[in-house]
């Protein structure tokens, strides 16, 4: 009963996680809060690798875990940068911007949910990934002009919502002799995200955009190649009358 059980207790984790940071967003505290998205990240992968090794998925925990990721990752990252950045910006445009994010999201994981994928690959760019780079982005606001936060939101909303793949790693798994480890290695997140709330968040941007980055490389490259290919066959053939 307890193992059926266990990959739901990760989701759960991973809501818990992305409420808590909602209140530090409030308490004015975003470092913290964005280190609370990436542990939500960590329980939000593992929950679905557990549910695999164990042979436990369902579609109750498939919904619970679309529920989660709509406020870990896209309403917590959209109120981190709307905190830090956008409340002295144009009223009417950070508002209308900070919901497209999470309503982006929210259709990102619907379509998910009810279309077959590419196996290997994610269609759009995954929520988690999007709210990691919006909340760990938002450290970078003394840095960073207002304008390119909001136009960065924007890109990482579309993302979401295309059509481009990437990776999605589900071929690692987690054998079951190594589920005693999960716990551990939970903990040790949350202990160093409370340690090192700032800097590891800003360390993590890097990956999280390196990440992105990578499915609009592909896509370029997929178009160039499709492009290169109709090319060749509007050339005319040897032995073609012209």
């Amino acid at each position: 009963m307890f193992a059926r059980s266990l990959p739901n207790v990760f989701t759960i984790g991973n809501l818990f996680l992305g409420i808590v940071s909602i209140i530090f967003v409030f308490n004015n505290e975003p470092e913290i809060a964005a280190m609370l998205v990436i542990v939500a990240m960590l329980t939000d992968g593992l929950d679905g690798r557990v549910a695999r090794a164990l042979n436990v998925t369902s579609e109750f925990g498939k919904e619970l875990d679309s529920l989660s990721d709509v406020i870990s990752f896209g309403v917590a990252p959209a109120f981190i940068v709307y905190s830090v950045a956008f409340q002295d910006f144009n009223s009417p445009v950070s508002w209308i911007a900070t919901a497209v994010f999470p309503i982006c999201g929210a259709l990102r994981l619907a379509r998910f949910n009810v279309i077959s994928g590419i196996p290997g690959y994610f269609i759009g760019l995954p929520i988690p990934v999007a709210g990691g780079v919006l909340a760990t982005m938002a450290l970078f606001y003394k840095e960073l002009s207002t304008p390119l936060l909001l136009i960065a939101e924007l890109i990482l909303s579309f993302l979401m919502v295309s059509n481009i793949k990437y990776p999605n790693f589900k071929k690692v798994r987690i054998p079951r002799s190594a589920m005693w480890v999960i716990p551990i290695m939970v903990l040790i997140a949350i202990w160093v995200a409370v340690q090192y709330p700032g800097t590891l968040s800003k360390l993590m941007f890097i990956p999280f955009v390196l990440y992105a980055l990578l499915g609009l490389k592909k896509n370029v490259r997929r178009v160039t190649r499709k492009r290169k290919r109709q090319d060749t066959d509007d050339k005319p053939k040897f032995g073609d009358t012209l």
